[in-house]
């Protein structure tokens, strides 16, 4: 992250400011990260219950991959699990996509 060694003052009507104060906060960022990220086009992207989702895929893919290790000891006949296994993976990508995304696709092309 760069160094913030710069001031940058505008005039805001208090509602204004209120809203930003409670994006900033809603989206886990700093007043000065916020607008930041807003004013040269990041996406800030916040999705309530994100940790619990991610708790209960990885609980998925350890119960699969007991359930992987129980066939390959001739315990448990299992079929069809690959399609299970894309399907998690799938998940896990277009979660990952969703956090790591890092400008909207109508302002990058509004920019151009």
């Amino acid at each position: 992250m760069r160094r913030k060694d710069t001031t940058f003052s505008i005039r805001i009507s208090t509602e204004d400011l209120e809203i930003i104060k409670q994006k900033a906060e809603q989206a886990h960022l700093s007043q000065s990260d916020y607008v930041t990220r807003c004013c040269l086009g990041r996406q800030v992207v916040v999705i309530d219950g994100l940790k619990d989702v991610l708790k209960q895929l990885r609980a998925i893919g350890n119960n699969l991959n007991q359930l992987a290790v129980l066939a390959n000891m001739g315990r448990l006949k299992l079929v069809g699990l690959e399609k299970t296994a894309r399907e998690l993976a799938g998940i896990g990508a277009e979660l990952r996509e969703l956090q790591e995304r890092g400008r909207w696709p109508e302002y990058q092309s509004s920019i151009s």
